[in-house]
Protein backbone atom coordinates (compact mmCIF):
# COMPACT_ATOMS: atom_id res chain seq x y z
CA UNK A 1 0.00 0.00 0.00
CA UNK A 2 1.53 3.33 -1.53
CA UNK A 3 -0.71 5.46 0.96
CA UNK A 4 0.11 3.42 3.92
CA UNK A 5 1.52 6.50 5.94
CA UNK A 6 -1.67 9.27 4.88
CA UNK A 7 -4.04 6.07 6.17
CA UNK A 8 -1.90 5.64 9.35
CA UNK A 9 -1.61 9.34 10.10
CA UNK A 10 -5.42 10.12 8.91
CA UNK A 11 -6.23 7.66 12.54
CA UNK A 12 -5.18 10.40 14.43
CA UNK A 13 -8.21 12.35 12.95
CA UNK A 14 -11.73 12.55 13.83
CA UNK A 15 -14.03 13.40 11.30
CA UNK A 16 -17.46 15.61 11.47
CA UNK A 17 -18.70 13.86 8.75
CA UNK A 18 -19.27 10.74 6.87
CA UNK A 19 -16.67 9.62 4.74
CA UNK A 20 -17.80 9.05 0.97
CA UNK A 21 -16.27 6.71 -1.89
CA UNK A 22 -17.76 5.97 -5.01
CA UNK A 23 -16.27 3.72 -7.50
CA UNK A 24 -17.04 0.58 -9.82
CA UNK A 25 -14.71 -2.18 -8.97
CA UNK A 26 -15.28 -2.16 -4.96
CA UNK A 27 -15.77 -0.38 -1.79
CA UNK A 28 -15.32 -0.68 2.13
CA UNK A 29 -16.41 1.37 4.48
CA UNK A 30 -15.49 0.87 8.25
CA UNK A 31 -16.74 2.64 11.62
CA UNK A 32 -13.44 3.08 12.55
CA UNK A 33 -9.83 2.71 11.86
CA UNK A 34 -9.63 4.12 8.20
CA UNK A 35 -6.40 2.47 8.04
CA UNK A 36 -8.33 -0.90 7.91
CA UNK A 37 -10.73 0.15 5.28
CA UNK A 38 -7.50 0.35 3.18
CA UNK A 39 -6.22 -2.77 3.77
CA UNK A 40 -9.43 -4.49 2.68
CA UNK A 41 -9.46 -2.70 -0.40
CA UNK A 42 -6.10 -3.77 -0.95
CA UNK A 43 -7.48 -7.08 -0.46
CA UNK A 44 -9.72 -6.62 -3.37
CA UNK A 45 -7.25 -5.20 -5.79
CA UNK A 46 -5.10 -8.13 -5.06
CA UNK A 47 -7.64 -10.57 -6.21
CA UNK A 48 -9.69 -11.24 -3.70
CA UNK A 49 -13.88 -10.92 -3.42
CA UNK A 50 -16.00 -9.24 -0.68
CA UNK A 51 -15.14 -12.06 2.59
CA UNK A 52 -12.02 -11.25 1.52
CA UNK A 53 -11.74 -7.61 2.09
CA UNK A 54 -14.22 -7.49 5.11
CA UNK A 55 -12.01 -9.99 7.29
CA UNK A 56 -8.97 -8.54 6.66
CA UNK A 57 -10.81 -5.57 7.44
CA UNK A 58 -11.95 -6.78 10.50
CA UNK A 59 -8.52 -8.23 11.48
CA UNK A 60 -6.62 -5.55 10.93
CA UNK A 61 -9.32 -3.45 13.14
CA UNK A 62 -8.63 -5.15 16.41
CA UNK A 63 -4.92 -4.58 15.88
CA UNK A 64 -5.25 -0.52 15.03
CA UNK A 65 -7.30 -0.64 18.37
CA UNK A 66 -4.82 -3.00 20.74
CA UNK A 67 -7.85 -4.91 21.28
CA UNK A 68 -9.97 -2.55 23.48
CA UNK A 69 -13.46 -2.09 22.14
CA UNK A 70 -12.91 -5.20 19.56
CA UNK A 71 -10.90 -8.51 20.44
CA UNK A 72 -9.89 -11.33 18.48
CA UNK A 73 -11.61 -13.28 21.38
CA UNK A 74 -14.93 -11.15 20.86
CA UNK A 75 -18.25 -11.96 18.42
CA UNK A 76 -19.05 -11.48 14.95
CA UNK A 77 -22.16 -11.67 12.91
CA UNK A 78 -22.60 -11.84 9.24
CA UNK A 79 -24.81 -11.39 6.41
CA UNK A 80 -23.31 -12.21 2.88
CA UNK A 81 -25.23 -12.00 -0.55
CA UNK A 82 -23.42 -14.20 -2.69
CA UNK A 83 -24.09 -12.87 -6.55
CA UNK A 84 -23.68 -15.52 -7.95
CA UNK A 85 -26.52 -17.60 -6.37
CA UNK A 86 -28.51 -14.67 -5.34
CA UNK A 87 -28.56 -16.29 -2.00
CA UNK A 88 -28.14 -14.61 1.05
CA UNK A 89 -26.46 -16.20 3.65
CA UNK A 90 -25.92 -15.34 7.70
CA UNK A 91 -23.07 -16.59 10.14
CA UNK A 92 -23.24 -16.47 13.91
CA UNK A 93 -20.22 -16.30 15.60
CA UNK A 94 -21.47 -14.65 18.62
CA UNK A 95 -21.13 -15.88 22.69
CA UNK A 96 -21.10 -19.39 23.65
CA UNK A 97 -21.80 -19.16 27.70
CA UNK A 98 -19.46 -21.79 30.02
CA UNK A 99 -20.79 -25.21 30.18
CA UNK A 100 -19.60 -25.21 33.52
CA UNK A 101 -21.17 -22.02 34.57
CA UNK A 102 -24.84 -23.07 36.33
CA UNK A 103 -25.26 -20.08 38.62
CA UNK A 104 -24.77 -17.15 36.19
CA UNK A 105 -26.89 -15.13 38.34
CA UNK A 106 -23.63 -14.86 40.77
CA UNK A 107 -21.17 -13.60 38.17
CA UNK A 108 -19.59 -10.55 39.73
CA UNK A 109 -19.74 -7.13 38.52
CA UNK A 110 -22.25 -4.59 36.28
CA UNK A 111 -22.26 -1.08 34.76
CA UNK A 112 -23.41 1.54 37.22
CA UNK A 113 -24.74 4.32 34.89
CA UNK A 114 -25.16 7.04 37.79
CA UNK A 115 -21.61 7.48 38.41
CA UNK A 116 -18.67 8.06 35.69
CA UNK A 117 -16.41 5.32 37.50
CA UNK A 118 -19.69 2.82 37.22
CA UNK A 119 -19.70 3.29 33.91
CA UNK A 120 -16.38 1.50 33.50
CA UNK A 121 -17.53 -1.78 35.04
CA UNK A 122 -17.97 -2.80 39.11
CA UNK A 123 -16.24 -6.43 39.84
CA UNK A 124 -13.46 -8.40 38.55
CA UNK A 125 -13.45 -12.17 38.04
CA UNK A 126 -12.71 -15.09 35.33
CA UNK A 127 -16.23 -16.23 35.77
CA UNK A 128 -16.79 -12.62 33.52
CA UNK A 129 -15.36 -14.21 30.29
CA UNK A 130 -17.50 -15.49 27.61
CA UNK A 131 -16.25 -18.17 24.74
CA UNK A 132 -15.93 -15.49 21.48
CA UNK A 133 -16.54 -16.98 18.06
CA UNK A 134 -14.54 -13.86 16.31
CA UNK A 135 -11.66 -16.18 14.95
CA UNK A 136 -13.85 -18.73 14.27
CA UNK A 137 -16.07 -17.12 11.88
CA UNK A 138 -12.99 -15.33 9.76
CA UNK A 139 -11.73 -19.07 9.93
CA UNK A 140 -15.21 -20.20 8.51
CA UNK A 141 -16.59 -16.96 6.20
CA UNK A 142 -12.85 -17.20 4.44
CA UNK A 143 -13.07 -21.10 4.32
CA UNK A 144 -16.42 -20.76 2.42
CA UNK A 145 -16.32 -17.91 0.62
CA UNK A 146 -12.62 -16.35 0.19
CA UNK A 147 -10.47 -16.44 -2.73
CA UNK A 148 -6.88 -15.08 -0.98
CA UNK A 149 -4.67 -17.55 0.48
CA UNK A 150 -5.65 -17.80 4.17
CA UNK A 151 -2.45 -16.19 5.27
CA UNK A 152 -3.08 -12.81 3.56
CA UNK A 153 -5.86 -11.96 5.64
CA UNK A 154 -3.51 -11.12 8.36
CA UNK A 155 -0.52 -9.60 6.33
CA UNK A 156 -1.90 -5.93 7.37
CA UNK A 157 -2.72 -6.75 11.13
CA UNK A 158 0.59 -8.58 11.83
CA UNK A 159 3.02 -5.61 10.12
CA UNK A 160 0.80 -3.27 12.47
CA UNK A 161 1.59 -5.02 15.36
CA UNK A 162 5.45 -5.17 14.36
CA UNK A 163 5.04 -1.48 13.74
CA UNK A 164 3.10 0.17 15.83
CA UNK A 165 0.86 2.32 15.98
CA UNK A 166 0.53 5.89 16.77
CA UNK A 167 -1.59 7.09 20.35
CA UNK A 168 -4.25 9.27 19.53
CA UNK A 169 -6.47 11.50 21.74
CA UNK A 170 -9.52 9.11 22.10
CA UNK A 171 -7.58 5.91 22.50
CA UNK A 172 -5.02 7.68 25.26
CA UNK A 173 -8.09 8.45 27.14
CA UNK A 174 -8.98 4.92 26.98
CA UNK A 175 -5.70 4.00 28.81
CA UNK A 176 -5.69 6.68 31.28
CA UNK A 177 -9.33 5.51 32.16
CA UNK A 178 -8.76 2.02 32.36
CA UNK A 179 -4.58 2.30 34.26
CA UNK A 180 -5.69 0.97 37.68
CA UNK A 181 -7.09 -2.27 35.82
CA UNK A 182 -4.57 -2.76 33.62
CA UNK A 183 -1.89 -3.28 36.42
CA UNK A 184 -4.21 -6.14 38.20
CA UNK A 185 -2.41 -8.68 36.28
CA UNK A 186 0.71 -9.29 35.24
CA UNK A 187 0.95 -9.91 31.78
CA UNK A 188 -1.71 -7.26 31.10
CA UNK A 189 0.66 -4.87 32.86
CA UNK A 190 3.38 -6.04 30.46
CA UNK A 191 1.25 -6.06 27.45
CA UNK A 192 -0.51 -2.49 27.86
CA UNK A 193 1.55 -0.22 30.03
CA UNK A 194 5.36 1.17 29.84
CA UNK A 195 7.71 -0.19 31.85
CA UNK A 196 7.75 1.65 34.03
CA UNK A 197 4.05 1.65 34.73
CA UNK A 198 2.70 4.07 33.50
CA UNK A 199 -0.05 4.25 30.79
CA UNK A 200 0.23 5.53 26.92
CA UNK A 201 -0.30 8.48 26.34
CA UNK A 202 -1.25 10.83 23.29
CA UNK A 203 1.92 10.99 20.39
CA UNK A 204 3.22 7.75 21.97
CA UNK A 205 3.87 4.40 19.72
CA UNK A 206 2.06 1.26 20.88
CA UNK A 207 4.13 -1.91 19.88
CA UNK A 208 2.48 -5.63 19.88
CA UNK A 209 4.94 -8.13 19.34
CA UNK A 210 3.07 -10.97 21.43
CA UNK A 211 0.02 -10.13 19.43
CA UNK A 212 2.01 -10.30 16.00
CA UNK A 213 3.48 -13.56 17.14
CA UNK A 214 -0.35 -15.13 17.66
CA UNK A 215 -1.31 -13.72 14.35
CA UNK A 216 1.86 -15.53 12.53
CA UNK A 217 0.62 -18.88 14.50
CA UNK A 218 -3.11 -18.25 13.01
CA UNK A 219 -1.81 -17.61 9.67
CA UNK A 220 0.09 -20.64 9.76
CA UNK A 221 -2.27 -23.37 11.86
CA UNK A 222 -5.39 -22.02 11.56
CA UNK A 223 -7.94 -21.24 13.86
CA UNK A 224 -7.43 -24.57 16.09
CA UNK A 225 -4.69 -22.94 17.35
CA UNK A 226 -6.96 -20.26 19.07
CA UNK A 227 -9.64 -22.71 19.75
CA UNK A 228 -7.84 -26.22 20.15
CA UNK A 229 -4.32 -25.31 20.52
CA UNK A 230 -1.45 -23.31 22.59
CA UNK A 231 -3.82 -20.15 23.03
CA UNK A 232 -7.06 -21.84 24.00
CA UNK A 233 -4.61 -24.05 26.84
CA UNK A 234 -2.32 -20.51 28.22
CA UNK A 235 -6.55 -18.56 28.05
CA UNK A 236 -8.10 -21.38 29.75
CA UNK A 237 -4.92 -21.20 32.39
CA UNK A 238 -5.52 -17.13 32.82
CA UNK A 239 -9.51 -17.17 33.00
CA UNK A 240 -9.35 -20.38 35.75
CA UNK A 241 -6.54 -19.11 37.34
CA UNK A 242 -8.98 -15.55 37.66
CA UNK A 243 -11.75 -17.90 39.45
CA UNK A 244 -13.23 -18.39 36.40
CA UNK A 245 -15.10 -22.31 34.77
CA UNK A 246 -13.85 -22.05 31.03
CA UNK A 247 -12.57 -25.12 29.95
CA UNK A 248 -10.32 -26.26 26.77
CA UNK A 249 -13.61 -28.37 26.22
CA UNK A 250 -15.03 -25.43 25.64
CA UNK A 251 -13.06 -23.68 23.11
CA UNK A 252 -12.69 -26.81 21.32
CA UNK A 253 -16.50 -27.53 20.80
CA UNK A 254 -17.09 -23.78 19.67
CA UNK A 255 -18.74 -23.84 16.20
CA UNK A 256 -20.28 -20.87 14.25
CA UNK A 257 -23.58 -21.23 12.94
CA UNK A 258 -24.72 -20.64 9.19
CA UNK A 259 -28.30 -20.41 8.51
CA UNK A 260 -30.81 -18.54 6.05
CA UNK A 261 -31.54 -14.85 6.70
CA UNK A 262 -34.20 -13.59 8.82
CA UNK A 263 -36.43 -11.60 6.04
CA UNK A 264 -39.00 -9.58 5.72
CA UNK A 265 -41.24 -7.16 3.12
CA UNK A 266 -40.98 -3.36 4.32
CA UNK A 267 -43.03 -1.89 1.89
CA UNK A 268 -42.27 0.46 -1.06
CA UNK A 269 -40.48 -2.68 -3.36
CA UNK A 270 -38.07 -2.63 -0.22
CA UNK A 271 -36.99 -6.53 1.65
CA UNK A 272 -34.10 -6.29 4.73
CA UNK A 273 -32.45 -9.54 5.47
CA UNK A 274 -30.38 -9.84 8.31
CA UNK A 275 -29.24 -12.37 11.00
CA UNK A 276 -31.95 -14.46 12.07
CA UNK A 277 -32.41 -16.42 16.31
CA UNK A 278 -30.44 -16.72 18.50
CA UNK A 279 -29.27 -13.39 17.46
CA UNK A 280 -31.62 -11.13 18.81
CA UNK A 281 -30.72 -7.76 16.71
CA UNK A 282 -32.42 -8.61 13.66
CA UNK A 283 -35.57 -9.15 14.97
CA UNK A 284 -35.79 -6.01 16.90
CA UNK A 285 -34.36 -4.42 13.38
CA UNK A 286 -38.08 -5.30 11.54
CA UNK A 287 -39.62 -5.09 14.57
CA UNK A 288 -39.07 -1.33 14.61
CA UNK A 289 -39.34 -0.72 11.07
CA UNK A 290 -42.71 -2.44 11.65
CA UNK A 291 -43.68 -0.13 14.64
CA UNK A 292 -42.53 3.21 12.29
CA UNK A 293 -45.09 2.34 9.82
CA UNK A 294 -47.24 1.43 12.49
CA UNK A 295 -47.38 4.64 13.82
CA UNK A 296 -47.33 6.28 10.82
CA UNK A 297 -44.32 8.01 11.63
CA UNK A 298 -43.28 9.92 8.19
CA UNK A 299 -46.59 11.77 7.85
CA UNK A 300 -45.62 13.64 10.82
CA UNK A 301 -42.41 14.62 8.60
CA UNK A 302 -38.46 13.68 9.61
CA UNK A 303 -37.33 13.72 13.35
CA UNK A 304 -34.80 16.51 12.38
CA UNK A 305 -37.49 18.94 11.90
CA UNK A 306 -40.97 17.39 13.81
CA UNK A 307 -41.16 17.39 17.23
CA UNK A 308 -44.04 15.05 16.79
CA UNK A 309 -41.92 12.74 14.88
CA UNK A 310 -39.27 13.01 17.10
CA UNK A 311 -41.42 12.15 20.03
CA UNK A 312 -42.82 8.96 18.21
CA UNK A 313 -38.90 7.78 17.20
CA UNK A 314 -38.01 7.93 20.53
CA UNK A 315 -41.23 6.17 21.50
CA UNK A 316 -40.70 3.70 19.01
CA UNK A 317 -37.30 2.85 19.76
CA UNK A 318 -37.85 1.80 22.68
CA UNK A 319 -39.02 -1.72 21.35
CA UNK A 320 -35.22 -2.64 22.08
CA UNK A 321 -35.98 -3.24 26.14
CA UNK A 322 -38.19 -6.08 25.00
CA UNK A 323 -34.87 -8.55 24.72
CA UNK A 324 -34.37 -8.07 28.48
CA UNK A 325 -37.99 -8.35 29.88
CA UNK A 326 -38.95 -11.87 31.27
CA UNK A 327 -41.34 -13.99 29.46
CA UNK A 328 -43.49 -13.36 32.47
CA UNK A 329 -43.94 -9.74 32.18
CA UNK A 330 -43.99 -9.81 28.18
CA UNK A 331 -47.01 -12.52 28.10
CA UNK A 332 -48.86 -9.61 30.93
CA UNK A 333 -47.96 -6.67 28.70
CA UNK A 334 -48.89 -8.64 24.84
CA UNK A 335 -50.65 -11.74 25.58
CA UNK A 336 -49.25 -15.05 25.19
CA UNK A 337 -47.25 -16.04 22.29
CA UNK A 338 -44.84 -13.64 22.08
CA UNK A 339 -41.94 -14.98 19.64
CA UNK A 340 -39.45 -13.89 17.54
CA UNK A 341 -41.93 -15.18 14.24
CA UNK A 342 -44.78 -13.08 15.68
CA UNK A 343 -42.10 -9.71 16.35
CA UNK A 344 -41.85 -9.39 12.58
CA UNK A 345 -45.11 -9.44 11.46
CA UNK A 346 -47.32 -5.90 11.05
CA UNK A 347 -50.06 -7.24 13.08
CA UNK A 348 -47.96 -7.37 16.04
CA UNK A 349 -46.77 -4.56 15.32
CA UNK A 350 -50.36 -2.34 15.03
CA UNK A 351 -50.88 -4.15 18.63
CA UNK A 352 -47.33 -3.08 20.48
CA UNK A 353 -47.68 0.42 19.04
CA UNK A 354 -50.91 0.50 20.90
CA UNK A 355 -49.60 -0.61 23.84
CA UNK A 356 -46.55 2.24 23.76
CA UNK A 357 -49.14 4.87 22.78
CA UNK A 358 -51.08 4.27 26.31
CA UNK A 359 -48.03 4.28 28.22
CA UNK A 360 -46.50 1.08 28.42
CA UNK A 361 -45.32 0.81 32.04
CA UNK A 362 -41.37 -0.13 31.33
CA UNK A 363 -38.72 2.80 31.02
CA UNK A 364 -40.91 5.84 31.26
CA UNK A 365 -40.03 9.30 29.40
CA UNK A 366 -38.87 12.30 32.23
CA UNK A 367 -40.96 15.47 31.22
CA UNK A 368 -39.23 18.11 29.97
CA UNK A 369 -38.13 21.19 31.72
CA UNK A 370 -38.85 24.80 30.68
CA UNK A 371 -36.98 26.30 27.48
CA UNK A 372 -19.18 -1.68 22.20
CA UNK A 373 -17.38 -2.82 18.46
CA UNK A 374 -16.68 -1.91 14.97
CA UNK A 375 -18.54 -2.83 11.60
CA UNK A 376 -17.22 -3.07 8.20
CA UNK A 377 -19.60 -3.59 4.84
CA UNK A 378 -17.17 -4.74 1.62
CA UNK A 379 -18.66 -5.08 -2.20
CA UNK A 380 -16.36 -6.49 -4.99
CA UNK A 381 -16.82 -5.86 -8.82
CA UNK A 382 -19.22 -8.96 -9.05
CA UNK A 383 -21.82 -7.92 -6.33
CA UNK A 384 -20.87 -9.58 -3.45
CA UNK A 385 -21.45 -8.17 -0.03
CA UNK A 386 -20.39 -9.01 2.93
CA UNK A 387 -21.54 -6.74 6.08
CA UNK A 388 -19.84 -7.47 9.74
CA UNK A 389 -20.25 -6.40 12.72
CA UNK A 390 -18.10 -7.75 15.48
CA UNK A 391 -17.33 -6.34 18.89
CA UNK A 392 -15.47 -7.14 22.66
CA UNK A 393 -18.97 -6.74 23.91
CA UNK A 394 -17.28 -4.88 26.68
CA UNK A 395 -16.27 -1.55 28.00
CA UNK A 396 -12.91 -0.87 26.55
CA UNK A 397 -10.76 -4.36 27.40
CA UNK A 398 -13.16 -4.83 30.23
CA UNK A 399 -12.40 -4.25 34.04
CA UNK A 400 -11.46 -7.71 34.26
CA UNK A 401 -8.71 -7.18 32.10
CA UNK A 402 -7.67 -10.57 31.18
CA UNK A 403 -4.95 -10.68 27.95
CA UNK A 404 -3.10 -13.60 26.53
CA UNK A 405 -0.19 -13.54 24.15
CA UNK A 406 -1.86 -9.85 22.94
CA UNK A 407 -5.35 -11.14 22.78
CA UNK A 408 -7.80 -9.64 24.99
CA UNK A 409 -10.51 -11.26 26.95
CA UNK A 410 -13.58 -9.29 27.81
CA UNK A 411 -16.01 -9.22 31.02
CA UNK A 412 -19.03 -9.94 28.31
CA UNK A 413 -20.44 -12.15 31.64
CA UNK A 414 -20.53 -9.15 33.71
CA UNK A 415 -23.24 -7.06 32.48
CA UNK A 416 -25.57 -10.14 31.46
CA UNK A 417 -26.14 -12.49 33.53
CA UNK A 418 -29.67 -12.68 33.44
CA UNK A 419 -29.68 -13.59 29.97
CA UNK A 420 -26.67 -16.34 30.45
CA UNK A 421 -29.67 -17.45 32.79
CA UNK A 422 -31.92 -17.82 30.45
CA UNK A 423 -29.46 -19.81 27.98
CA UNK A 424 -28.35 -23.75 28.40
CA UNK A 425 -24.68 -23.83 30.00
CA UNK A 426 -22.59 -23.83 26.91
CA UNK A 427 -25.49 -22.48 24.32
CA UNK A 428 -25.15 -19.93 22.38
CA UNK A 429 -26.08 -16.25 23.95
CA UNK A 430 -28.49 -13.90 21.95
CA UNK A 431 -26.42 -10.67 20.55
CA UNK A 432 -27.93 -7.71 19.61
CA UNK A 433 -26.16 -6.94 16.66
CA UNK A 434 -27.99 -5.39 13.81
CA UNK A 435 -26.23 -6.05 10.47
CA UNK A 436 -27.84 -6.71 7.01
CA UNK A 437 -28.58 -6.29 3.73
CA UNK A 438 -31.54 -4.00 1.84
CA UNK A 439 -33.04 -5.00 -1.67
CA UNK A 440 -35.09 -2.83 -3.66
CA UNK A 441 -37.48 -4.58 -5.91
CA UNK A 442 -35.37 -7.81 -5.54
CA UNK A 443 -32.34 -6.88 -6.24
CA UNK A 444 -29.52 -5.86 -3.52
CA UNK A 445 -29.21 -2.02 -3.20
CA UNK A 446 -26.84 -1.43 0.22
CA UNK A 447 -25.07 -3.49 2.99
CA UNK A 448 -25.07 -1.99 6.25
CA UNK A 449 -23.59 -2.87 9.94
CA UNK A 450 -24.13 -0.93 13.26
CA UNK A 451 -22.55 -0.92 16.48
CA UNK A 452 -22.41 1.20 19.88
CA UNK A 453 -24.72 1.18 22.45
CA UNK A 454 -26.99 2.72 20.45
CA UNK A 455 -26.64 0.82 17.66
CA UNK A 456 -30.80 -0.03 17.73
CA UNK A 457 -31.50 3.35 17.25
CA UNK A 458 -29.08 4.70 14.82
CA UNK A 459 -30.11 1.48 12.06
CA UNK A 460 -33.65 2.16 12.74
CA UNK A 461 -32.87 5.99 11.14
CA UNK A 462 -29.97 5.14 8.51
CA UNK A 463 -32.34 2.66 7.22
CA UNK A 464 -35.09 4.82 7.47
CA UNK A 465 -33.62 7.86 6.07
CA UNK A 466 -32.63 5.76 3.05
CA UNK A 467 -36.05 4.00 2.58
CA UNK A 468 -38.61 6.65 3.04
CA UNK A 469 -37.04 10.00 3.09
CA UNK A 470 -34.72 9.31 -0.31
CA UNK A 471 -31.36 10.35 0.98
CA UNK A 472 -28.21 8.35 0.00
CA UNK A 473 -25.96 6.40 2.67
CA UNK A 474 -24.15 9.27 3.65
CA UNK A 475 -26.38 11.78 3.61
CA UNK A 476 -28.39 8.82 5.77
CA UNK A 477 -25.55 9.33 7.74
CA UNK A 478 -24.94 12.86 8.27
CA UNK A 479 -28.55 13.58 9.20
CA UNK A 480 -29.13 14.08 13.00
CA UNK A 481 -29.59 11.15 14.77
CA UNK A 482 -30.67 10.63 18.65
CA UNK A 483 -28.89 8.08 21.24
CA UNK A 484 -29.94 5.53 23.26
CA UNK A 485 -31.33 6.89 26.39
CA UNK A 486 -30.09 7.32 29.94
CA UNK A 487 -32.03 5.94 32.43
CA UNK A 488 -31.73 8.01 36.01
CA UNK A 489 -30.93 5.14 38.80
CA UNK A 490 -33.31 6.59 41.36
CA UNK A 491 -36.76 7.26 39.63
CA UNK A 492 -35.93 5.29 36.62
CA UNK A 493 -37.38 7.70 33.91
CA UNK A 494 -35.66 7.87 30.44
CA UNK A 495 -33.79 10.91 29.42
CA UNK A 496 -33.09 11.38 25.88
CA UNK A 497 -29.60 11.68 24.24
CA UNK A 498 -28.40 13.67 20.95
CA UNK A 499 -25.63 15.30 19.64
CA UNK A 500 -25.07 18.67 20.58
CA UNK A 501 -25.99 21.36 18.02
CA UNK A 502 -27.45 18.99 15.62
CA UNK A 503 -31.37 19.75 16.25
CA UNK A 504 -33.31 22.70 16.65
CA UNK A 505 -33.56 24.22 20.04
CA UNK A 506 -37.84 24.10 18.88
CA UNK A 507 -37.60 20.37 17.90
CA UNK A 508 -36.28 19.49 21.00
CA UNK A 509 -38.09 21.58 23.50
CA UNK A 510 -40.88 20.71 21.53
CA UNK A 511 -41.28 17.04 22.16
CA UNK A 512 -41.91 17.11 25.53
CA UNK A 513 -39.43 14.98 26.99
CA UNK A 514 -36.37 16.26 28.63
CA UNK A 515 -32.85 15.66 27.11
CA UNK A 516 -29.36 15.72 27.32
CA UNK A 517 -27.38 17.40 24.44
CA UNK A 518 -23.81 15.84 24.52
CA UNK A 519 -20.60 17.05 22.81
CA UNK A 520 -18.05 14.95 20.30
CA UNK A 521 -16.21 13.26 23.13
CA UNK A 522 -18.99 12.45 25.68
CA UNK A 523 -20.73 10.34 22.74
CA UNK A 524 -18.76 7.28 22.89
CA UNK A 525 -20.04 6.10 26.06
CA UNK A 526 -23.23 8.51 25.93
CA UNK A 527 -25.12 6.16 23.94
CA UNK A 528 -23.77 6.64 20.33
CA UNK A 529 -24.76 4.44 17.55
CA UNK A 530 -22.56 3.86 14.29
CA UNK A 531 -24.21 2.82 11.04
CA UNK A 532 -22.31 2.22 7.86
CA UNK A 533 -23.42 1.14 4.24
CA UNK A 534 -22.15 0.78 0.54
CA UNK A 535 -25.02 1.20 -1.61
CA UNK A 536 -25.06 -0.29 -5.34
CA UNK A 537 -27.02 1.85 -7.88
CA UNK A 538 -28.60 -0.92 -9.79
CA UNK A 539 -28.76 1.28 -13.06
CA UNK A 540 -25.40 2.51 -13.10
CA UNK A 541 -23.76 -0.28 -10.90
CA UNK A 542 -21.73 2.18 -9.13
CA UNK A 543 -20.68 1.88 -5.68
CA UNK A 544 -20.81 4.43 -3.16
CA UNK A 545 -19.64 4.22 0.08
CA UNK A 546 -19.96 6.05 3.60
CA UNK A 547 -18.75 5.60 6.81
CA UNK A 548 -18.93 6.91 10.53
CA UNK A 549 -19.34 10.52 10.73
CA UNK A 550 -17.83 11.33 14.33
CA UNK A 551 -14.44 9.73 14.57
CA UNK A 552 -11.55 8.21 12.65
CA UNK A 553 -13.97 6.20 10.23
CA UNK A 554 -13.18 6.11 6.28
CA UNK A 555 -15.21 4.98 3.58
CA UNK A 556 -12.82 3.65 0.11
CA UNK A 557 -13.23 2.53 -3.18
CA UNK A 558 -12.23 2.09 -6.59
Amino acid sequence: MDDYETFMAAQLVNRTEAGVATGMNGAVTVAYNGLAARAGLEALKQGGGAIDAAMTAAVTQVALTAGAPISYFGIMSLVYYEAGTGQVHTMNAEWNTVRGETDPLTIPGGIDMSTAEGMWGTGVGGRTALVGGFMKGVGAAHERFGRLPWGEIFKPAIHVAEQGFPIGDRMAGYWEARAGDLERLPETASTFLKEDGSPYREGDVFLQPALAATLRAVAEHGTDYIYRGPWAEKAVAAVQADGGLMTVDDLAAYEVIWDEPLSADLGGGYTVYTNPPPNSGGVALIEVQRLASAAKLTEDGHWTESPEALRKALDITRNSILDLLPAAALEELLGSGFTPEQRVTQEHAERLWKVMEDGWPFGRWAPGGPGHSDDVVAIDAEGNIAAITHSINAVIWGKTAIVVDGITIGDAASFQQQQIAAVEPGGRLPAGTETGILFRDGVPLLGFASMGSGLHQRTFQGLLNVMRYGMTVDEAINAADFYLPNTDPATMQMIARVPAGAFPREVLDGMGYAYQALDHESARLGGEGLWVAVSRDPETEELRAASHNRNNSAAVAW
